[in-house]
């Protein structure tokens, strides 16, 4: 209540009053009691992003909030990794947030590492709910014209292909979302045949790819 309220959500970031859950997140414990920690906790960090303000995800960005959030999404049970998947998608719809994601190659990897193993997991324990927050994250990331380039090479061949047909049967939306994420990767693979028929060279190409994104 007191991170989503307006009057009082700013001076719960002054107070750094979220960096005391971080602990509860940082558990590897599977255990009833921890995960119940770790759920509620991640409620709360939820809780702030849910409001769309810059200011809270410069602060959370600040923190350790993005790894803490992927250990989450790879050992977590099913809720927790939604809620931790949602809190990276509501960072990454923030322009500061796609920005510092996008800003080195090792965190674009290290989110999209953990995105692709949640994907392979979901192929056998399928959650639409799941699914949806991982695909919008990718669809997000492809609006970084680097981050979609990358995602050439490391976009999980199960979101091109009909593996998930049946579990967005009836989600129109997510289903347009990943229309589009195919739709942009693809188009990124059009404008690197482009640019190397204009003259950019494969030697600069790669000279390019090896940089940060």
């Amino acid at each position: 209540c007191v991170a989503s309220h307006p009057d009082t959500r700013t001076l719960f970031l002054n107070a750094h009053i979220p960096l005391y859950l971080y602990p509860f997140l940082n558990t590897t414990s599977k255990t009833r009691p921890f995960e119940y920690l770790r759920l509620t906790s991640l409620g709360v960090i939820g809780a702030l992003v849910k409001v769309d303000d810059t200011e809270v995800i410069s602060f959370l960005l600040s923190t350790e909030i993005i790894p803490l959030c992927l250990r989450t999404m790879e050992m977590g049970s099913e809720l927790s990794k939604t809620v931790a998947t949602f809190i990276v998608q509501k960072i990454l719809l923030d322009d500061v947030g796609l920005r510092y994601i996008c800003a080195t190659a090792e965190r674009f990897f290290a989110v999209g590492r953990v995105l692709g193993t949640m994907v392979a997991s979901l192929a056998e324990q399928p959650s639409t709910r799941l699914l949806k927050h991982i695909i919008r994250c990718y669809l997000r990331l492809s609006d970084n014209p680097r981050a979609c380039e990358a995602l050439r090479n490391c976009l999980p061949d199960m979101l091109r292909d009909a593996t998930f047909s049946q579990c967005l049967r009836d989600d129109v939306t997510t289903k347009r979302w990943l229309q589009q994420l195919i739709h942009n990767v693809a188009s990124a693979g059009n404008n690197r045949v482009a640019a190397l028929q204009a003259g950019g060279g494969l030697d600069h190409l790669l000279a390019n790819q090896s940089r940060v994104l």
